[in-house]
């Protein structure tokens, strides 16, 4: 079943990410420079350098899965960030907004309810 959710960690992949890479090639970016195990049912979000392609790796039971979406006009917008880190963790609301265009980077949470795990 093809599915992403709120109840996964979201992690983005800072530096531009060359899209010809495919499952392993992606694997080992997690492995090597964000020290993740790309099987720790995280989803991971990588953008090329341009910014119109995005790539999300999901480890799911029995293997990965990985979303892949082109923009024909237009950038994704990164958040703003200090460039000495690998990668930034995003939440559900953040990657879609991401995916669809919206800006996230002076945006304010208000306070929710959320359950005690």
């Amino acid at each position: 079943m093809f599915a992403l959710s709120s109840s996964l960690n979201y992690q983005l992949y800072l530096p531009g990410t060359d899209m010809r890479k495919s499952f392993d090639g992606l694997c080992g970016l997690v492995l090597g420079e964000l020290g993740h195990s790309p099987q720790d049912g995280s989803v991971y979000i990588f953008i090329n350098k341009a910014q119109n392609k995005v790539k999300l790796l999901h480890w799911q039971s029995g293997g990965f899965v990985l979303y892949y979406k082109r923009l024909e006009r237009g950038t994704f917008e990164l958040p703003k960030y200090d460039e000495s880190v690998g990668g930034l963790q995003l939440d559900y609301t953040q990657l879609v907004m991401l995916i669809d265009g919206v800006a996230i980077t002076n945006i304010t949470r208000r306070k929710r309810y959320k359950k005690a795990d």
